[in-house]
């Protein structure tokens, strides 16, 4: 195939550009900065410059000819919700889809698939309900819930275009490379990690590596389409994932984090850790696919070298 990617210098892109390339794709990383990314990702990867992708299309090259698109553009979310971090946050993947799809249209010969990242927090805080993807009622009515509707509705004018879009809605993912385990690491280490705002709030956590398989799986599988829950099939709580960061560690892992803390650190952007939601991946699993890393102990000890 050839495939071309979006945010392909982030943790999740280049996961998902190393195993592309390791089975013989050909791969085009629309990026900011082509000399920067070049370095940074597998030899033989065509870097092609998108400037801006929120004022922009991208070069019409670099989406004719491709057959597929794995679209994971998007500012980090886990940061202080100031004003000016919520319209980046929202304008880089609402505006930066908007202009991908004008792109689409205009490729000649068009890619077929369109896999689009999305996020859990769709569902909003949903207490101990397990939630799959045609939970009622729909989306919660938070500041990232309302973004994922408008996220996906964006990705979802390719259907117009005769493109299948798959809905990626990614769950906590585990990688030492970034993303929460990453900011976790060092309290853990030091033997002062726990649970946090009393630890019973569930965690839709999942692997990289199955993050990277299940995009791999929805550019490959003509079947999925819509929205598609990336998360492991079972959720466990904070408590819990505390709990086996530590015996991976071997530190302790008794120290409460109390949610008042990390609203003094994060603001309204904390409701994310100490809410969560049950999500469990109804849809691909329907559809046959087959998880690397369901185990969450053996999730935390790949991530962290310690198997």
């Amino acid at each position: 195939m050839r495939v071309a990617v979006t945010g392909a210098t982030g943790f999740i892109g280049r996961a998902l550009v190393r195993e592309l390339a390791g089975r013989g794709d050909e791969v085009v990383a629309l990026t900011r900065d082509p000399e920067s990314a070049g370095s940074r990702l597998p030899a033989g990867v065509d870097a092609m410059r998108w400037a801006a992708p929120k004022a922009e299309a991208p070069p019409i090259e670099a989406l004719a000819g491709s057959d597929g698109v794995v679209n994971l553009l998007g500012e980090a979310i886990d940061q202080r919700w100031t004003d000016g971090a919520r319209r980046e946050i929202r304008d880089s993947r609402v505006l930066g889809t908007r202009n991908l799809l004008e792109g689409l249209r205009a490729a000649e010969p068009r890619p077929r698939v369109l896999v689009s990242q999305s996020a859990i927090g769709y569902y909003g805080a949903r207490g101990d309900e397990a939630v799959d993807e045609a939970a009622q009622p729909g989306p919660g009515d938070d500041f990232l819930a309302q973004l994922v509707v408008e996220w996906e509705a964006e990705a979802r004018r390719a259907e117009d275009l005769g493109v299948r879009v798959a809905l990626t809605r990614t769950g906590v993912v585990l990688s030492a490379d970034g993303g929460a385990l990453a900011r976790m690491l060092p309290p853990f280490k030091a033997g002062v990690g726990g649970p946090v705002a009393g630890g019973r709030q569930y965690v839709p956590w999942v692997d990289l590596d199955d993050v990277v398989g299940a995009l791999l799986f929805c550019l490959d599988d003509d079947r999925a389409g819509g929205p598609l829950n990336v998360t492991a099939p079972e959720p466990v709580t904070n408590k819990e994932l505390s709990k086996a960061l530590g015996r991976v560690l071997r530190r302790p892992a008794v120290m409460p984090v109390p949610a008042f803390a990390l609203r003094l650190l994060y603001g309204e952007m904390s409701s994310v850790v100490t809410t969560g939601a049950r999500a469990v991946p109804r849809r691909l699993q329907e559809l046959g696919y087959r998880f690397r890393r369901p185990d969450l102990e053996d999730s935390v000890r790949a991530a962290t070298g310690r198997n």
